[in-house]
């Protein structure tokens, strides 16, 4: 690998490239001339005894970066960890080793435990391209993986990267395969589970698709970013944590491939599994309970591909060695009355402290995820958890231990009486009577964004009426909050062109769902 002969300067060009590494060299740099470097090629780039892989992209205006500079965006200027003007040298990189295992997968063969090992690592070191992301993700999509293919890039994912050692059995977490709006079961279902002595370190993702994730509505109340260090310590205290994951690298390959998969709309169930189990593996987790909502517009919509992606969930966390209960819930609708980060822990505040405003959705998944939990305790009959579950919460010890942990990773102001929400708003109405037979999650969770949520945290949606409850015409279905006037535009178009509700008569809201 051939690297070039003199340095140049770092500079930081402040673009978001989304956990992509780029670096832009001038058309005019005598580097590019002289070494053929060829746009979005890999490059690698060396500083103070660092080294980045990244994609090239080649610039004509000065202002950027001159031709004696080397630019790196956000994220790889983070990576390389080294001050604006330091000397840099610049080489080709060298090939993935395992692109040839991945254009047998492209062909339809069968890959073996060390293939997706090798096309991992790759991937977590960004040695691909986005089109060979691209690829990878496309060629293990919808019915191209095998369940033992699944199981070896579960294996694979939480092998790269960090990886939690608690010292501790069981240690529990929660999770979700999301497309439900609301549903901050998680903000319950932890103080609830860490109160009665269980560890629960609960790291979240942000909202990448949706109007707010667990992190996004725990950062109204808390830090959520937080060092291992620091967060380690509180779990061990507390016995609990709502954190961001980010700062953990944990499956860090998984957050490549979810930059591509999310674009994409990908998100088959293979890599959904895949993904999640990682993440809990590498997070240190012995025992989960999964959710898995169906309904018309969730993610799953029939009972039988619920129960096709509860085997192969049960199947890879048995070869990994990981104690897993999947309860199949009702995605008919939102859960709980906020959608976005301000409404969603107001939401979760008003369950905590047994408000007779808080939605009652909310309250009863959340018991029934954390009565699961608490069935891990060897010390506990089945049977048994809901209803302790239930004391914990009506006793105000879960509300005690969210207050700890609110203050352990750094407490906001935040008063559910009067939760700071955007200064616009409008209302939708319904335009005849009626009662509520069916809820659309995508467009309600589509308003929410296009409101600002979950970026402009008091943005979003607040629901005024849910599935079976009757409505006379003009009365609000819901509320829309945004900061900015064009939020608020765009909002009110998409709501125009479809409210997200469907009004009939009272026989025609479907069956009530039952939980397992």
């Amino acid at each position: 690998m051939a690297e070039s002969a003199s340095p140049l300067r770092l500079r930081r060009v402040a673009i978001d490239t989304w956990r992509e590494n780029v670096v832009y060299l001038h058309r005019d740099c005598a580097i590019y001339r002289a070494e053929g470097f060829q746009a979005l090629s890999k490059v690698e780039v060396r500083a103070n005894g660092r080294r980045i892989l990244a994609t090239l992209n080649v610039v004509d205006d000065g202002c950027i970066v001159q031709p004696d500079e080397l630019g790196l965006s956000i994220d790889a200027f983070v990576q390389l960890g080294v001050d604006n003007g330091h000397p840099a040298m610049i080489a080709q990189a060298e090939p993935p080793s395992s692109i040839p295992a991945l254009r047998r997968k492209i062909a339809g063969e069968r890959l073996a435990r060390e293939d997706f090992r090798a096309i991992v690592r790759d991937i977590a070191e960004h040695r691909y391209s986005k089109i060979e992301l691209t690829a990878f993700v496309v060629a293990t999509n919808q019915g191209e993986l095998d369940r033992e293919e699944v199981a070896f890039l579960t294996e694979a994912m939480a092998a790269v990267g960090h990886r939690i050692d608690w010292h501790e059995h069981p240690v529990v977490d929660k999770h979700c395969i999301g497309g439900i709006p609301g549903n901050r079961t998680s903000m319950l279902v932890v103080p609830i589970v860490a109160a009665h002595g269980m560890l629960c370190p609960k790291t979240s993702s942000r909202a990448i698709t949706s109007p707010a994730g667990t992190a996004d509505t725990m950062e109204v109340l808390a830090c959520v970013e937080l060092p291992t260090e620091v967060l380690s310590g509180i779990v061990r205290e507390h016995r609990g944590c709502l954190a961001w994951g980010g700062t953990a690298n944990l499956s860090p390959a998984d957050d490549v491939l979810i930059s591509v998969e999310r674009p994409l709309s990908i998100d088959s169930p293979g890599q959904m599994v895949a993904s999640i189990l990682s993440k809990k593996l590498a997070a240190g987790s012995t025992h989960l309970v999964l959710d898995i909502p169906v309904g018309p517009t969730a993610k799953v919509r029939s009972m039988a591909e619920a129960q096709r992606l509860r085997k192969l969930f049960e199947f890879v966390a048995a070869r990994m060695n990981l104690t897993i209960d999947v309860v199949i819930t009702d995605g008919r609708q939102p859960i709980g009355n906020g959608i976005g980060p301000v409404l969603e822990a107001r939401d979760v505040m008003r369950v905590l402290e047994n408000d007779p405003r808080a939605p009652n959705d909310l309250r009863q998944k959340a018991l029934r995820l954390a009565g699961r939990m608490l069935e891990f305790d060897p010390d506990v009959r089945g049977g048994d958890g809901f209803a302790i579950a239930r004391d914990i919460l009506d006793s105000g010890r879960a509300l005690a231990k969210m207050d700890a942990i609110i203050r352990a990773q750094g407490a906001r102001p935040f008063d559910h009486n009067a939760p700071p929400l955007a200064r616009l708003s409008f209302e939708v109405c319904a335009e005849a009577d009626g009662v509520v037979v069916a809820i659309d999650n995508h467009q309600l969770a589509r308003i929410a964004r296009l409101a600002g949520a979950p970026k402009m945290q008091a943005s979003g949606v607040d629901l005024l009426r849910k599935l079976g409850e009757p409505v006379a015409r003009g009365e609000p279905l819901y509320r829309v909050h945004a900061d900015y006037p064009a939020d608020l535009e765009f909002a009110r178009q998409a709501s125009a062109r479809a409210s997200g509700y469907v009004l009939g008569a009272a026989d025609e809201v479907p069956h009530l769902f039952v939980e397992f």
